[in-house]
C-alpha cells in the first residue's frame, strides 16, 4: 500500500506563500483590467489586496516581526473603505442607468 504524504507546516516555505500571493494578485489584476462590470472589478481589487496581505504576513513570519501583521490591519481598513465607497457608487450608477458598466462612470462628471 503506498504511503500517504502529509502536508506539514515545516514543508511550506516562503516561496510557496509568495507564489500564492503572486497568483492572487495576478488574478485580481486580470479581473480589473479585463472586466467591465464594477462589482467584478471591486472583487479583483480585493483579491489584489489579499495577495499583498499574504506577502506581508509571510515576511513578518520569516523575520519574526509584527510590523507586517500591523500593516495588514491598515490594508484591511483601506479595503473596507474601498468596498464601501465602491459599492455606494455602484448603487448610484445602477439606480440611474440600470446597468453597471464601467463606461457609465465617465458620465458622472457633469
Amino acid at each position: 500500500m503506498p504511503e500517504i504524504s502529509v502536508i506539514n507546516a515545516a514543508n511550506i516555505s516562503l516561496n510557496h506563500y509568495l507564489a500564492v500571493s503572486v497568483i492572487l494578485f495576478c488574478i485580481g489584476m486580470l479581473c480589473v483590467l479585463l472586466r467591465k462590470n464594477i462589482i467584478v472589478m471591486l472583487m479583483g481589487i480585493e483579491l489584489m489586496l489579499n495577495g499583498v496581505n499574504l506577502t506581508f504576513v509571510a515576511f513578518s513570519q520569516l523575520k519574526h516581526d509584527v510590523t507586517g501583521n500591523i500593516l495588514v490591519f491598515f490594508v484591511m481598513t483601506i479595503a473596507a473603505a474601498e468596498a464601501g465607497v465602491g459599492l455606494a457608487l455602484a448603487v448610484a450608477i445602477f439606480k440611474k442607468y440600470k446597468n453597471l458598466n464601467i463606461k457609465l462612470f465617465e458620465q458622472l462628471k457633469g
